[in-house]
């Protein structure tokens, strides 16, 4: 008796070990070509070229198994992959710039001020390369009075004087270029002004409100045929 006792406690031990590695391990299913269901504990070969699905030790789906891929159709899928990821990271930062963008300017005066300010400190600069373009431009015009000295002889002209005609130049052309440089700049950040102004109406705008209910349709009750006399 003792031993029997015995041997249905390891047969108990046993099974509960096997159903433990069973569950850990997973159930995978599949219905074949043939339309049989089939189970295993492992990939199931016979549904290499079908869906099959890895079940828990509860019954609940692990994860779904799509069919075997060649390498041409494995690296298609992978590339698709990486491109739906890519493009929910786009997504998603797109969403953060505008959240980053509507704490910003909470409302149009915000961004009209903002641009205000960007626009008069392009303008103060270019102002300011102006004055030294015109301080330039008086440097040239006492060098060529020099100048004037040797005109019948340009040869005997001092070499200081044309070191300094040169550099004139070059200052002149390099100070033109960088007050060309900051009106693009600022062309360039009315239109980003313009830019942000056109997305931010979107953000700013109120969700639209959701279709009211289709009211129930009105019940009339039907009048009874006068009776005939």
């Amino acid at each position: 008796m003792q031993t029997s006792w015995s041997l249905i406690a390891a047969t108990l031990v046993l099974g509960t070990g096997a159903a433990g590695a069973w569950a850990q391990k997973g159930i995978y299913t599949c219905v074949d070509s043939q339309g049989r269901r089939l189970t295993s504990d492992r990939p199931i070969q016979e549904c290499i070229d079908r869906e099959q699905k890895e079940l828990s030790g509860s019954g609940t789906v692990r994860r779904t198994l799509g069919p075997s891929l060649t390498a041409t159709e494995r690296a298609a899928l992978e590339e698709k992959q990486r491109a739906e990821i890519e493009e929910r990271k786009r997504a998603a930062e797109d969403k953060r710039r505008d959240r980053a963008l509507i704490a910003r300017y909470p409302n149009q005066a915000a961004h009209d001020l903002e641009r205000q300010k960007a626009l008069a400190s392009l303008g103060e600069v270019i102002k300011a390369a102006n004055r030294r373009l015109a301080d330039l431009y008086e440097q040239r015009r006492k060098l060529m009075v020099e100048t004037e000295f040797y005109a019948k002889d340009p040869s005997k002209m001092p070499l200081k004087l044309k070191r300094e005609l040169d550099e004139n130049d070059k200052l002149i052309q390099g100070q033109q270029n960088f007050i060309a440089n900051q009106e693009e700049e600022k062309k360039r950040a009315n239109q980003r002004f313009d830019e942000e102004l056109k997305k931010l109406k979107v953000l700013w705008a109120p969700p639209p409100l959701a279709a009211p209910a289709p009211a129930p349709a009105a019940t009339t009750a039907a009048t009874p045929a006068p009776a005939k006399k």
